[in-house]
């Protein structure tokens, strides 16, 4: 019995393979071929950016066959940042303010500079903007809705809350 899934994929496969036949080039981006209401260019970005991960004989047959080759380092998306590193990134602009200005009151307007990344894992350092002082301003005016712990975090460097 054939799943859903392996239909799906050889069907993509063989209209990815007609659309070469009538010369077309392997789809690599979303929306560069649709046929037969497939957008072949997505399925085909798809199998570049799990190469990896094919199984078989399918690595040889998309390489060979159809021209789809795995996708380059430039052209994999960049890391999701989770909203536990967005927070950690977050009071550690906070720390950075206070260390460098000596003071823990954010102006309301103030954009810090932090750098971000970098954690071994393949995941290079990049420089990140944050909107600091409208974020502590919204931290404030919300103080009694989060977990305590977060709340305790920003006092500890001397931010106040009133």
């Amino acid at each position: 019995m054939v799943s859903g899934l392996a239909r799906r994929l050889a069907r993509a496969f063989r209209l990815v393979r007609q659309d070469l036949d009538e010369g077309g080039m392997p789809p690599v981006a979303a929306g560069d071929v649709v046929r037969q209401g497939e957008d072949l260019g997505r399925w085909g970005r798809a199998q570049r950016l799990g190469f990896a991960q094919l199984t078989g004989v399918q690595p040889w047959m998309y390489e060979h066959v159809l021209g789809i080759t795995p996708a380059a380092e430039e052209d994999r998306p960049k890391a999701q940042v989770n909203q536990a590193q967005k927070r950690a990134m977050r009071y550690g602009a906070v720390r950075q303010f206070y260390e460098c200005e000596g003071h823990p009151t954010v102006p309301r307007k103030h954009v810090e500079t932090v750098v971000f990344g970098g954690d071994g894992e393949g995941q290079e350092q990049r420089e990140v903007l944050l909107k600091l002082g409208a974020w502590v301003g919204s931290q404030r005016s919300r103080a009694a809705s989060p977990a305590p712990e977060r709340i305790e975090q920003l006092p500890a460097i001397g931010m106040r809350w009133a």
